[in-house]
């Protein structure tokens, strides 16, 4: 059986203990993962630390980015690996993690390598007093040692999301994947090596969160700062962690993210949208759209449409190309998904399809596969409109005006994601910059430019990841005024 070890300093090291690595399809153990200690934490922070006053802390910009990309490469060389690990630890489809994980990884390692060398800083030359002149410029410097925590969704393109800027700014991380997915990231260990990363710039703790690795990495008097994906909840414990040290966080955490579909919109793309919006991953996008709102004169079409979509996703083995909906990630997140199965019915929900969980006569039984659900006739206070789910499934509502579908998308605590569907640019913008979220897409989903903001409000998140924005997070400012 496999095992996955952690990697620090350059090495994999065993730890004391080990957990069980589950294969959400079929509920079988495919490997054991050693879980670092308090010392073995220690460690990677302190490697970390010799890697920034070492080789890695005396590269060029340019050299840096030279190796980012030669990490890129190792990726695309090993790219079948990449996939197999990634489905198995996750459940997703093949195709899915082919066509989106796998590509973007790289594609995160490409963009910041080559954004780093181009930006700039600000530069001002000032009259002083006494009639002379002097010169204020600003330099970047790296922030030092990253503690990187990472979720089970979208394990392996979400690490390199922020491994890779950190890594162009000159930092050093200490990463601390999801216990439920530690496979892309001790993976990516061996690439690091291959690409000539220097020792200590790239460490790898597996553990737990509370009592484990992810407590002793956040609570690290030697790290610099943290960045989390995750759970609200966990976000804000995280910041209890480091709020006595005042470090810096950035934190992309949950949503209950919302789409108004007007009766003007292409009918076809915006129920193919939607689609794609509710169902991706089995609902484990954070982007997922669990609240959709439609316009009246067309909302029973919607709604039929929407069902027959949902009924048509092929459920099958996550290495089966054709398979469109893989299981959900636990046992324990599926007993969460179906609890509110069970409260939206409690609650007075008319389940359209779906509700439970599929039967298959084979090994997927004992898999963590639902159905993918659609409820209507909820009130907008209940809570299975109001709490994140994570699950494949959504809740229609039908309004009749602009206004009260804004009023309704954006009655929520968390704000990070929103799509508009509607023929009226004009409308499309307006409606767009009502929204309180940090990402509105207009006739589309899930569209990105990696070089954008993204981020979120409220429960969703402190700061922006994308282009600049991650480069400013993981970077100081140091401003130098000279006489002249």
């Amino acid at each position: 059986m496999k095992s996955f070890l952690n990697y620090i300093d350059g090495r994999f090291v065993r730890g004391k203990r080990e957990f069980a690595d589950v294969n959400p399809a079929d509920g079988s153990v495919i490997a054991q993962v050693t879980e670092a200690d308090q010392e073995q934490v220690d460690e990677a922070v302190h490697a970390a630390r010799r890697a920034l006053r070492g080789e890695w802390g005396g590269l060029t910009v340019r050299e840096r980015a030279a190796r980012l990309h030669k990490v890129a490469d190792a990726i695309e060389k090993r790219f079948d690996c990449f996939v197999q690990a990634e489905v198995a630890d996750t459940g997703k489809p093949i195709s899915l993690a082919s066509r989106l994980d796998v590509p973007r990884a790289a594609a995160n390692f490409r963009v910041f390598a080559d954004l780093v060398k181009m930006a700039g800083v600000e530069a001002f030359q000032t009259e002083t007093p006494d009639g002379k002149s002097a010169l204020n410029y600003a330099v970047r410097k790296p922030l030092g040692v990253v503690g990187v925590i990472t979720p089970w969704n979208l394990p392996l393109l979400l690490l390199t999301w922020k491994v890779a800027p950190a890594l162009a700014c000159g930092n050093a991380v200490v990463v601390k994947p999801s216990e439920e997915t530690p496979a892309t990231a001790t993976l990516l260990a061996e690439a690091m090596q291959k690409a000539g990363i220097p020792n200590g710039a790239y460490n790898v703790v597996h553990g737990f969160g509370p009592g484990s690795a992810g407590e002793f990495l956040t609570q690290h008097a030697d790290v610099n700062a943290v960045t989390f994906t995750g759970e609200s909840k966990t976000g804000a414990a995280i910041m209890q962690a480091v709020a006595s040290a005042v470090k810096p966080v950035s934190f992309e955490l949950g949503g209950k993210n919302a789409a108004i579909v007007f009766a003007d919109c292409n009918f076809e793309n915006a129920v193919d949208g939607l689609a794609e919006a509710v169902f991706l991953n089995t609902g484990q996008v954070c982007l997922c759209a669990e609240r959709v709102y439609v316009e009246r004169n067309i909302f029973d079409r919607f709604v039929e449409a929407l069902k027959q979509k949902a009924e048509r996703l092929n459920a099958g083995w996550p290495t089966d190309r054709s398979t469109e909906l893989g299981p959900l990630i636990s046992a324990q997140h599926r007993e969460k998904v179906l609890s509110y199965y069970r409260l939206a019915r409690e609650e007075g929900a008319v389940v359209v399809t779906g509700g439970g969980v599929p039967q298959f006569g084979d090994g997927r039984d004992q898999g963590f596969y639902v159905q993918p659900t659609i409820y209507t006739g909820l009130p907008e206070s209940a809570r299975c409109v109001k709490e994140e789910i994570f699950g494949p499934v959504c809740h229609i509502a039908a309004f009749d005006s602009e206004e009260q579908a804004i009023a309704m998308a954006n009655d929520t605590k968390y704000g990070l994601a929103a799509s508009i569907w509607t023929s009226d640019l004009k409308r499309g913008h307006r409606v767009a910059q009502s929204m309180n979220v940090g990402i509105t897409w207009v006739n589309c989903w899930f569209l990105r430019d990696l070089r954008t903001p993204f981020g979120g409000v409220g429960l969703s998140g402190i700061g922006r990841e994308g282009g600049i924005h991650s480069l400013n997070f993981y970077s100081e400012l140091n401003n130098i005024c000279i006489q002249l």
